[in-house]
This record gives structure tokens, sequence and C-alpha cells, in this order.
């Protein structure tokens, strides 16, 4: 990338983040194009909210390029902030007021399903209400970007999956949503194209399918044995499959048909106490990668 494309509502080239000498982020390509769900994906540390925070122009860049809407961060701030919603990964909701808002309030109110409690104070809302009544907050402005950084952490399955539908009306409604996240579950979900980062750079990047279709195999047969040591049964299934990853509590055999694989498991005699055949996912593409989980 040589420069700003109008195309793309935000856009960034070299873009390096340091804290003394630790470089959180270091030197990252990476361009949003309007309507699109654009993630970050990474663990903890990656320096996935050092870039949101550099892109919501609340930490300055000490390297490289950075657009947003065409316009630099360092000079125009407030124009920037001015059509951005921010969702922290903490949400900084006031608990003593209530939930009602005066702007917007009946609109909003009903896209973050809070309509029956508009009345009622914060403190007491459950995890997801309170994360959808930040995301409704954030909406205020009718903002043309809405970064979430970490949206769901903390949340139920079901609290996630309802803050995940409310994600999808808001990319249908024309919004561009850039989020970070370490669920792959989520990445996949969500983002129609999205970087892989580790140490503060990327190593991927492309559509979760298309990375998976890269970096993986179509599925993935899981072996678990007693033992704690799980290095000790890697040698009784090589060959089989296209590789095989040791973990601390299993066995990954990636493979282009796990109940072939897991038969020619069986043949050899081996007999783990569960196998399960699954599709690869983001997290196995993250492996493959940086030979760590996203969990590590």
């Amino acid at each position: 990338m040589t420069g700003p494309d109008p195309e793309y509502l935000l856009h960034a080239t070299g873009l390096t983040k340091s804290f003394g000498t630790f470089t959180a982020v270091d030197g990252i390509d990476f361009a949003v194009q309007r309507g699109e769900s654009f993630g970050f994906l990474g663990p903890n540390g990656a320096g996935k909210s050092s870039t949101m925070k550099m892109v919501g122009c609340v930490s300055p860049a000490t390297g490289g390029v950075l657009r947003v809407f065409g316009q630099d961060p360092a000079t125009h701030g407030p124009q920037i902030r001015a059509r951005l919603g921010v969702v922290p990964q903490k949400d900084t909701l006031d608990e003593e007021l209530s939930v009602e808002v005066r702007v917007r309030t009946t609109e909003l109110l009903e896209f973050a399903q809070l309509t029956d409690r508009a009345g009622s104070t914060v403190e007491p809302l459950s995890g997801g209400m309170k994360r959808r009544l930040t995301i409704a907050r954030s909406l205020i402005s009718r903002p043309e970007i809405l970064l979430l950084d970490e949206p769901t952490t903390g949340l139920d399955p079901q609290a996630r999956h309802v803050l995940w539908d409310r994600l999808f009306r808001l990319k249908r409604s024309g919004v561009t949503l850039v989020l970070t996240t370490h669920y792959m579950d989520e990445a996949e979900q969500l983002c129609d194209r999205l970087v892989v980062m580790d140490h503060g750079k990327i190593v991927a990047q492309g559509s979760p399918r298309s990375l998976i279709a890269e970096f993986s195999t179509k599925e993935v047969l899981e072996l678990r044995f007693d033992t704690d040591d799980h290095s000790q049964q890697a040698g009784a299934i090589a060959g089989i499959g296209e590789r095989i990853e040791v973990l601390p509590d299993r066995l990954l055999v990636y493979t282009q048909d796990g109940d072939v694989a897991a038969a020619e498991v069986h043949q050899r005699g081996v007999r783990p106490l569960s196998a399960l055949v699954r599709r690869s996912t983001l997290e196995d593409v993250f492996l493959h990668l940086t030979g760590r989980t996203l969990i590590d």
C-alpha cells in the first residue's frame, strides 16, 4: 500500500506504537472498506488494543502512516472522533444513571432489546444487558465506524449470540465495524476480513474462509489419551493426516477426512480416551502460524 485510497475509510501503513523500549505494534499494514466488518484476531498482548486506541485517536502513533476518513489523527483527532463510535473493553456506564437516554431513546433501546428496562438503573443489569447498552450509547451520534474492543469478553454463550445478532443488524444498516477479539468463533461469525496478530505483527490476513483454506486442512481429528504427556502418543499416529500438533491435553491430526484418519488410528491399535472430528477453525490457523493457541 503506497498511500491513502478513497475506497478505504481506514488505512494504515507501517503503523507502529512503542512504549519506551517495548514495541506493542510493529509496523503493520491494513485497510478497511466502507460497510465491512474487519477484525483483529490474536491473544492478549498481541497489540490489538494499542492499534484500536490509535485508530480511535486517543493514543498517538509512534511511526508509520494512519488515515481515518482520509484524515490524520495527529491533526484531525476531534473531527475523526465525531464520526466514530467506541465500545471499550470494559463498560464505562455510570451505574447511578437510568438506562433511558434523551437522544434517539426509543430507537436505540429497542435496538439493544432494553425497552422494558428504560426506567431501570444500570447497576442491576446483567453483563449482556450492560454490553448492549454500551453499544447503544456509542450509536447516539450515528457513527460511520464503530470500534469494538473485545466486545463479548466475560459474557455467557447466550448473551454473546444476542450481541452478535445486534452487530449483524448494525452492519446491514451500513455501519462499518472494526473489532478486536481473541475468540476464533467470534471472528468467524462477525468478520468479512481480518488480520491475525501476534507479538505486535500481522502474521496473516484475509477472510476467515480463505485463511482456513490457506493454512489448515478441511477437518481436524482431536485425540485425547490417559496421559500427562501427549507427546508420548505422537509416534503411534505418525504419518496419519497431513500434520500432527501436540498440545498438553490432546493431539490434533490435520486431515481432509477426519473419519478416515480416525479409522486409521483404530487400525493401528491405538486406543484414545476420546476421538472427535471437527472442521478447522481460525484457532488452527493461529496454531499453525505461531505454534501457540490463542488462549496461551
